[in-house]
């Protein structure tokens, strides 16, 4: 599983925070323990000089250190029991102000070894929901508010099946890929008009994607090739780092580029789009492209060589009908 820097700096960030809160907490109960009863405060000075002890008495040379340390550790208990009658003379639990980190599993490192913790992961998922919400309107956009009330059921005589029927087809591949995916997965091309729904299920995909814990990075075709366009002349804006941004689209787990299509096509842009989609496919990651044009059209403006990949390597969904937020507007 890909980590996006980006975001990965910014859970880390809010994870040290909550991480410095807890323990600025911690104190704050400690220093309230004191003042209601400064034996803690004495036993607490008292434990640490015994911890210095047992650690000098270990590695004393020239003497046996066993009967020390065992001596140590009875006196070290005795304080503990101490401190907890006392805490709980005070209305706590005896292990009040024992230090208890907010996720067991990984002591708050965040990481398991070399795997990502479920409590960072957690944070990962939130920036990057953050992330693709600046994008994406995430806060409806779903497949539990996706409505298929604009989309006709009846079927025109060039089509084998009404929009209705094509929406539903679409819907469920769109589900099933966002809730099954995996290194496993496939690519996905959605081409039609504008306003036929292939940005709210894009939008939708990504949400389930993304709390699943894989890094989705979303973004509009001509500002993906302006970040490479930047990159090659070493334009370098202020807040954005075209190398970084260039990195995430090349090296996340699933990169959702919208409205391919809509940009001024150069030369430039063609070599880019090969780039993208060849590099991806090589390095397994995967893709999903929404986009205005059928894919002759693409084959037109694109070339042969991006035409023969997104034919054979990612499935076609096909959106028709009527314009939804022309039909919202009525």
């Amino acid at each position: 599983m890909a980590y996006d820097g980006k975001i990965l700096r910014r859970a880390l960030a809010r994870y040290d925070e909550d991480k410095q809160r807890r323990a600025e907490q911690f104190r704050a109960r400690q220093r309230a323990c004191y003042r209601a009863e400064p034996r803690i405060e004495e036993i607490d000075l008292e434990l640490s000089r015994t911890m210095g002890k047992l650690i000098a008495s270990g590695f004393r040379r020239g003497t046996d250190p066993r009967g020390a340390i065992e001596a140590l550790k009875t006196e070290n208990l005795a304080l503990q029991r101490e401190r907890g009658e006392l805490l709980v003379a005070l209305g706590h639990e005896p292990d009040y102000l024992e230090p208890k980190p907010g996720c067991a599993k990984c002591g708050d490192t965040g990481w398991v070894g070399s795997d990502m913790c479920s409590c960072l992961r957690a944070y990962y998922a939130k920036e990057q929901n953050a992330e693709l919400s600046r994008l994406l309107d995430l806060g409806t956009q779903s497949f539990e508010t996706f409505s298929f009330d604009y989309y006709s059921q009846e079927r025109a005589f060039d089509q084998n099946m009404s929009p209705y029927q094509r929406m539903e087809k679409n819907y469920d591949a769109c589900r099933d890929y966002a809730y099954e995916f995996s290194a496993k997965s496939g690519n996905l091309l959605l081409s039609g008009d504008p306003g036929l729904g292939k940005t709210f299920l894009s939008a939708s995909i990504a949400r389930v994607v993304s709390d699943a814990g894989f890094s989705v990075v979303y973004d509009t075709a001509s500002h993906i090739f302006a970040r490479f366009e930047a990159q090659k002349f070493r334009r370098e804006e202020e807040g954005e780092d075209p190398y970084d941004d260039v990195s995430r689209y090349l090296k996340c787990d699933l990169l959702i580029v919208d409205d391919l299509g809509t940009e001024m096509t150069t030369g430039f842009v063609q070599s880019a789009l090969y780039q993208i989609v060849n590099s991806r496919l090589m390095e397994n990651r995967k893709t999903i492209i929404s986009t205005n044009l059928n894919p002759d059209e693409l084959g037109s403006r694109y070339g042969a060589a991006i035409l023969s990949r997104l034919v054979g390597e990612y499935r076609i969904l096909p959106f028709f009908g009527e314009d939804v937020r022309r039909l919202k507007r009525k």
